[in-house]
């Protein structure tokens, strides 16, 4: 099979009421992925769950700042990303950037948010592809028990990243590229002038750009390229926009 047609195939089965929650499954470099509403993709034959854009500590570097924001963003992330590891069974967890917000953000608080989320999770294997709040805030540290690695790092058939790389036809000779770092949006307009803006997947020809798993990150709403597929996150619910003309 060609390789532009082994890119990125998408399932375009309806769905009935009773699996609108379900998982929304693609291939992706010939490889069977599920892209999940609670913002993460997950990789069934190697047991790995991509996430992007955690930005731990945002609120906290915020506060530091003089801005004040309620605490609880750190916890309620965790417990998400705790609760999707067991839904699906991941044994790895690859974080496609921007663990940590900034250094301000690094206070003890998150350190024993997050040392107690370890616990729970040991024989997790973690791996950070650093991006770039990642390089000002600094590698987490070793008693988190997290491997840290520089962009792209292969993972055959894909290529980690955390900004995504040009979109082009057929597949990038190290791999098809998963990435993070735009905090990817579409606004749905309708009836009544009615619109409402919603985090997405972006499914390219050679790179899937992934949502942004932090809940106190923004969305950057843009058109999609003429090749992309879009898959939209609606509270549990994922639906893909129709492609453009």
């Amino acid at each position: 099979m060609p390789l532009r047609a082994r890119a990125r195939r998408c399932a375009a089965m309806p769905r009935s009421r009773s699996d609108a929650r379900a998982p929304f499954r693609c291939e992706l470099a010939g490889e069977p992925v599920e892209l999940h509403a609670q913002r993460a993709l997950y990789w069934p034959r190697a047991r790995t769950l991509f996430i992007a854009d955690l930005h731990l500590g945002k609120a906290a570097a915020f506060r530091a700042g003089g801005v004040p924001l309620p605490a609880g963003t750190t916890a309620d992330d965790l417990e998400r990303l705790a609760t999707l590891l067991a839904r699906t069974g991941a044994e790895r967890l690859v974080v496609l950037g921007d663990f940590l917000h900034a250094a301000a953000g690094r206070t003890s608080a998150l350190a024993r948010a997050f040392l107690a989320w370890r616990e729970r999770h040991r024989a997790l294997a973690m791996t950070l592809v650093r991006g770039n709040h990642d390089a000002k805030a600094g590698d987490p540290p070793a008693d988190w028990s997290i491997d840290t690695v520089g962009e792209p790092h292969e993972a055959t058939p894909f290529l980690l990243c955390h900004e995504p790389p040009e979109d082009r036809a057929g597949r990038d000779l190290f791999g098809y590229a998963l990435a993070g770092h735009v905090h990817p949006g579409v606004r749905i307009d309708g009836s009544g002038m009615q619109s409402e803006r919603l985090p997405c997947f972006v499914l390219g020809r050679s790179r899937a750009i992934l949502p942004a798993f932090g809940r106190f990150t923004g969305l950057d709403v843009h058109a999609p390229g003429r090749h992309d597929r879009v898959v939209a996150i609606a509270g549990e619910r994922l639906f893909a926009l129709p492609s453009r003309p």
